[in-house]
C-alpha cells in the first residue's frame, strides 16, 4: 500500500508543471544579456571586471544605457574607456545605486548616491524621469538581485 502511494505521488509530481531554472528570475547581468540591446554595456562590464559583482547578491539599481546610447558618445570615447579600466570602472559604477530603487521611488528623489561615491541628479516631470539628463525610457525591469532602468544616454561622472 505504501509503495503504491509513493508511486502515485511520484507520478503526480511528474505531471504537475514546475518552474524550471530558465523561468527563474535572472540576475542583472543575465537580464541585460537576454534583452539584446545592451551588448556594449555587457561588454564594458566584462572588460571592467564588474560582471561578478553585478551577478552578486545585491540588491542593485542599474541605470542601463542601450547600445544606441553608447553610439551617441563622441567618436573615440568608448574605445578610450575600454582601454582605461580605471576610468571605465568609474563610469560604469556611476550607473549603479546600492539597493533596489523602483521608478516610483526614484521619481520622489532629487539625488541618489552611486556606488562610485558621486551623486546623480534626478528630476521627474511630465511623466518622465531624468537621471543626470538621461531619460528613463523603460523603468522597473526586475531582476533577481535588483532592478534595471533603461536610459537613453551614457552617464559620465563630472
Amino acid at each position: 500500500m505504501k509503495a503504491s502511494i509513493a508511486i502515485f505521488a511520484l507520478g503526480l509530481a511528474l505531471l504537475v508543471p514546475t518552474a524550471s531554472r530558465a523561468d527563474a528570475p535572472k540576475d542583472i547581468v543575465d537580464t541585460a544579456v537576454a534583452a539584446g540591446n545592451f551588448k556594449t554595456l555587457v561588454k564594458a562590464v566584462g572588460e571592467a571586471g564588474l560582471a561578478e559583482t553585478l551577478k552578486g547578491k545585491g540588491p542593485f539599481t542599474l541605470f542601463a544605457p542601450t547600445d544606441e546610447a553608447f553610439a551617441k558618445l563622441p567618436s573615440g570615447t568608448l574605445e578610450a574607456l575600454l582601454k582605461d579600466k580605471k576610468k571605465l570602472v568609474k563610469v560604469l559604477t556611476y550607473h549603479v545605486i546600492a539597493g533596489k530603487v523602483l521608478a516610483a521611488d526614484a521619481a520622489k528623489l532629487t539625488t541618489a548616491k552611486t556606488v562610485n561615491g558621486h551623486s546623480l541628479t534626478i528630476k521627474a516631470a511630465n511623466g518622465n524621469v531624468m537621471i543626470d539628463g538621461a531619460t528613463v525610457t523603460k523603468p522597473d525591469i526586475v531582476a533577481s538581485n535588483g532592478v534595471i532602468h533603461v536610459i537613453d544616454t551614457v552617464l559620465l561622472p563630472k
